[in-house]
Order: C-alpha cells, then sequence, then structure tokens
C-alpha cells in the first residue's frame, strides 16, 4: 500500500503542481494533510459529487476518495501495530491476550490459543501475590512480579525460590542488588545428570579451565583463548558482557566433528558474570534450606495451581482484557485462601510454614 501511495502522490504533486510526501512514520498525518487540500480544492471548485455507473467523477474527487481509502487502512493498520504492544501476536477478539501454546494439547499439533501468563507467590500455603502478563516466557515475569509483590505487600523476602525458567543473568543481578538470596535452579541442572551431557566432550562444563590464563582446554589438549568481548542487550535493556573463546587450531583435530560444527575453530561465548551467580544459586539449591525451599516450592506452589485448575475446575478465564482477568484470578485466589485458613483450622496446622523434607532410608 506504501508503494501505491508514494505512486499516488507523484501524480497529485504532478498534475495539481504540488510538493506533497509522505513519510514511513507520518504516513496517517501526511494523508490526512492531502486529504484536506483535496477537500478544499474541491470546495474552491464547486466540485459536484457523483456516485454509481454511468456517472463520471471529477479528477478532485477520484483523488480525494483514493487518499480517503488510504487513510482508513493506514488507520486500521495502526491500531493493529498499537495493540501489539511489544509482542508479535494479539487476539483479535481480546486484544490483551497472547497466543501460546497450552498444556491441554491433547491432539500435540502444537495449537495456539490466546491466553495469559498466571504468576503467583505462594507463603505458608497462601497466595500472597499474584499477576498477569503478556509474556509466553517466564523469564520476562520475575522482576516485574517481584516488583509488584513488594510494593504491594510493602516489604521484601528475603530469599526467592523458583523454577529453572526464571533463571537469568539479569533475575540473579536484579535479586542481589535487592539483597535477596536466590534459589533458583538452573536451567541445564536435569542435563548436568545425564551421562551423554558428561561425555559430551562439546560442552564447557566438560572442559578444563585455567583460572589464571583465563583458557579451557579442550579433549584434544588445545587451547581456548579469549578472543574479544561483545555486549548484548535483552528486550527489557540489560546489558550482559559475553567473553568470545576461540581454539588456537581446530585443523586436523580428531575430535572436530563431535565438537563443533564449525568450519573454522571451536568458539565458546560465555558470560562469566552469569556463571558465577548460577554457580552461587546452585550451591543455595543443594544446601539444606535449599533442599526445603524447593521441595515446599514444587508443593505449595504447584498444589496451588492444581487446586485451581482441577479442584475448582477453573480452565478458562471467564472475562476478556488484562484487567478484568486480572480481577477474576484475585477474587479466585481470595477463596482459595479462605478454603486454605478454613483447612488448615480444622487440622490444628495454622502455625505451620513448611512441609518437612523427607529423610531417605
Amino acid at each position: 500500500m506504501f508503494r501505491k501511495i508514494q505512486d499516488a502522490v507523484q501524480l497529485l504533486n504532478h498534475e495539481y503542481i504540488q510538493d506533497f510526501s509522505v513519510g514511513t512514520e507520518t504516513r496517517a498525518q501526511d494523508i490526512q494533510k492531502i486529504s484536506g487540500f483535496l477537500e478544499e480544492k474541491c470546495r474552491t471548485d464547486g466540485t459536484v459529487f457523483v456516485h454509481g455507473s454511468g456517472k463520471r467523477k471529477s479528477r478532485s474527487q477520484r483523488y480525494l476518495e483514493l487518499f480517503r481509502r488510504f487513510l482508513e487502512r493506514q488507520t486500521i493498520y495502526d491500531w493493529h501495530t498499537a495493540s501489539f504492544q511489544g509482542r508479535n501476536n494479539y487476539c483479535k477478539t481480546d486484544p490483551d491476550a497472547t497466543f501460546m501454546h497450552m498444556k491441554d494439547d491433547h491432539m500435540r499439533n502444537a495449537q495456539l490459543k490466546p491466553g495469559y501468563n498466571v504468576q503467583i507467590g505462594v507463603d505458608s500455603e497462601y497466595i500472597v501475590a499474584v499477576d498477569i502478563f503478556q509474556d509466553r516466557n517466564d523469564v520476562w515475569t520475575l522482576i516485574p512480579f517481584l516488583k509488584t509483590m513488594e510494593e504491594k505487600l510493602g516489604f521484601r523476602y528475603p530469599s526467592v525460590t523458583a523454577d529453572s525458567g526464571y533463571e537469568s543473568e539479569e533475575g540473579y543481578s536484579f535479586l542481589r542488588e535487592n539483597r535477596q538470596k536466590p534459589y533458583i535452579k538452573p536451567q541445564t541442572y536435569e542435563k548436568w545428570k545425564k551421562r551423554s551431557f558428561k561425555k559430551d566432550i562439546s560442552k564447557r562444563e566438560n572442559m578444563g579451565y585455567d583460572e589464571t590464563t583465563d583458557t579451557y582446554t579442550c579433549h584434544a589438549g588445545r587451547s581456548l583463548s579469549p578472543l574479544f568481548i561483545k555486549r548484548q542487550k535483552s528486550k527489557s535493556g540489560y546489558e550482559s558482557e559475553v567473553t568470545v573463546y576461540e581454539c588456537e587450531d581446530c585443523t586436523g583435530c580428531p575430535y572436530k566433528e563431535k565438537c563443533t560444527r564449525a568450519k573454522g575453530s571451536k568458539r565458546l561465548y560465555i558470560s562469566k558474570s552469569f556463571l558465577e551467580k548460577r554457580q552461587e544459586s546452585y550451591e543455595n539449591i543443594l544446601s539444606e534450606t535449599g533442599i526445603k525451599y524447593r521441595m515446599n516450592r514444587s508443593i505449595q506452589v504447584e498444589g496451588a495451581f492444581g487446586v485451581l485448575k482441577n479442584d475448582y475446575e477453573f480452565q478458562r478465564f471467564l472475562l476478556r482484557g488484562k484487567t478484568k482477568v486480572k480481577l477474576e484470578i484475585l477474587l479466585l485466589c481470595m477463596g482459595y485462601n479462605i478454603n486454605k485458613l478454613h483447612g488448615k483450622i480444622q487440622k490444628d496446622r495454622t502455625g505451620s510454614y513448611f512441609f518437612p523434607v523427607k529423610e531417605t532410608a
């Protein structure tokens, strides 16, 4: 359409001896300006507008109707663009919703449905915070959720326990700045346990590292030295430094096919800050307190979702729009907390905060 607009503007300038132009960022305003000029031209010339078959439209009427159609379509396109709100999709029946892969995909055909990412914070089996997000990935919800929680509750928890889906360097940095101890499972935690991972010579974890020279040693005994440092920025604006290591020479290496797919020498892209923060969190989750926190996160958080979805049979939102959806989930969580309080009173568990870790034989 933009190419058609440019051609039409060129013809209009030639016939009316004008110098109109339409920019990519100001299309609607520029088309509105041209339409205003044509409306004034029709008025001063006394143009009689005709419609229907057998009627010959004047030149000014044809141009005016053409640019009005352009303006109408451009206004619709601008509305659609604004509705994305930084996302790559949205639902026409609920512009606030994002198309996501749902867990109820029984046919396993990667069906997409409009939905929201619901986040809850649980303390002592009670839901203490809840928020609605449009992000499909949990990693971008951690920091705004913690900020909202602190704002609404009026205090900050000394530690945060979360699943591996929330792990990021930005999240670790935020927790460190706020002096909150991280108990976040690394994304590769389960892979580290597998024999296939331990035998994979291409992985950084299976290479030797010399801290004094800042070099890695591959399976063939060759050194990977730092080549340069590149800075990358996340969609939230967080900047991280990634050190690029390159092998001295992979020519003739008998392990190259198993080590790298690169045509040249093998490279490693490593964020030292992220590894340091991940190691801290990894040591935290392996501690006695970390084991207790992780087990209770699994029971209390996932258990709360299980009760809401299965016991309460809450499978979908009845309202549309982020504000109304948040109100709906808040009311549901309030009911959950009342039921939880009643249950703990009946079982004389009002003073319990954690489920005990079962001792292995």
